[in-house]
């Protein structure tokens, strides 16, 4: 089989989860700056197999779109003309970031360790990989 690819689109880094090949457990891969997610992600699948991409899409509790909406949705457009064969799926994302954040104090990971932002992209793109599979077994 094929690993799913999750990521949690931002600004500045962009998290990135993966599934086993089985797909069975969801795991944080890396946090990569924005400007070279795509070189990394070339590099990526040229070694893997990708069954699909899963993203987050921001919006606001009222289904309005974000600050960030419109960047996720050009990297959506995207990510379909690099990599064509392969399904893309956004995915709701409100409060992926809180709910890494207290994932981490759940954890017990020290204060220092909860400031490093790229861990919490790397976990909310964890926690949005492990929502979709639950989702969709």
């Amino acid at each position: 089989m094929a690993r799913i690819l999750s990521l949690d689109y931002g600004k500045k880094r962009t998290g990135v989860a993966v599934t086993d090949p089985l797909q069975i457990i969801a795991s944080g891969l890396t946090t990569v700056g924005t400007q070279q997610l795509f070189d990394f992600l070339k590099d990526y699948i040229s070694k893997e197999v990708v069954e699909k991409i899963i993203i987050g899409l921001p919006y606001q509790l009222d289904g309005s779109p974000t600050d960030a909406t419109a960047a996720v949705l050009h990297c959506i457009r995207r990510l379909k003309n690099s990599f064509p064969t392969i399904p893309v799926v956004s995915v709701d994302e409100q409060f992926s970031s809180k709910m890494a954040s207290r994932a981490m104090l759940d954890m017990g990971l020290k204060k220092k360790d909860r400031q490093k932002k790229g861990l919490v992209d790397e976990i909310a793109a964890t926690l949005l990989l492990q929502e979709y599979m639950q989702a969709n077994q």
